[in-house]
């Protein structure tokens, strides 16, 4: 009886041990998507009155969680009865992450307006604050749910050969890790401006050591979040070029002398602008039928 307890304390300890060095793969292997995650949600989760940005970001969260509720069991089922599933389901993952950074450096070099976005206006009535209000948190709950997919595919890409137990382990860290680490930095960079304008009226003088610490915290704001979106759409041509370094045999092999990184950023680019051309192609297609 005895030696039955320790083999299975042995088998638990084993499987935490697997779990733990897969989990520190999976969560490099998902770095990349989780700074664009942490760049989207950032900016999806500021411009609201501030009295109702936690509120919102609450509300987010809640959302995010369901979403990875909702993901899971089928990611799993995947992986146990059909686990060439998850490479075809990571690599169209690649394409759209990919065609995403593409379309932002598009964005960048050839500014244009966005027809459907929505701002919060202060002069508008307590209700009209809050439907649109509403249309934003459905609008970041959309966008997590896209980039949960990406995020517990790449992970599970990284343990698809363990056994499904370990897979469940490392998997629901880290999507348990994408939300609260996520959201839970989004929060303090969102909340940054106002506890600057705190420190600015701790006194009266006007030029007090607080009153520049606050300064710094309220200017930073603005170019945190741009920044943030920069480094957001550097990771999504590297993790997407990484996918199809690793997942397609033509790839692994192309540029074989090349650094690893120049070869990925090579890949995603090449991919991300096709992927984009075809899109907006088919896009001006459509629009002159439909005129």
């Amino acid at each position: 009886m005895a030696s039955g307890i320790f083999a299975l304390l042995d088998d638990i300890a084993t499987l935490m041990d697997d779990v733990a060095v897969m989990s520190k793969v999976a969560a490099k292997k998902t770095a990349g998507i989780l700074g664009d995650d942490l760049a989207v949600n950032a900016e999806k989760a500021s411009g609201f009155v501030s009295d109702r940005e936690l509120p919102v970001l609450w509300a987010i969260t809640k959302g995010s969680l369901l979403n990875k509720i909702i993901i899971l069991p089928f990611a799993f089922l995947l992986s146990a009865f059909v686990p060439v599933a998850v490479t075809i389901i990571l690599l169209i993952g690649g394409v759209y992450l990919a065609f995403e950074g593409a379309e932002k450096i598009y964005e960048y070099l050839v500014p244009h307006k966005h027809e459907n976005k929505v701002e919060l206006i202060e002069n508008l009535s307590e209700e009209e604050i809050l439907k649109r209000e509403k249309e934003k948190i459905k609008s970041a709950i959309v966008t997590d749910f896209i980039l949960s997919v990406e995020i517990v595919i790449i992970a599970l890409g990284t343990v698809v050969d363990s056994p499904i137990t370990t897979q469940i382990f490392v998997v629901s860290i880290i999507a348990l890790l994408a939300t609260v680490g996520v959201y839970g930095i989004v929060a303090l960079i969102v909340r940054m401006d106002e506890f600057g304008y705190k420190l600015i009226s701790l006194n009266e003088e006007d030029d007090s050591f607080s009153d520049k610490v606050g300064r710094i915290l309220v200017n930073a704001l603005p170019k945190i979040i741009k920044g943030m979106g920069v480094i957001g759409t550097i990771a999504l041509i590297l993790v997407s070029g990484g996918i199809f370094a690793h997942n397609v045999e033509f790839f692994h092999h192309f540029l074989e002398s090349w650094p690893s990184l120049l070869k990925e950023i090579l890949l995603g680019l090449v991919i991300g602008f096709a992927a984009f051309g075809i899109f907006e192609l088919f896009h001006k297609l459509f629009s002159k039928k439909a005129h």
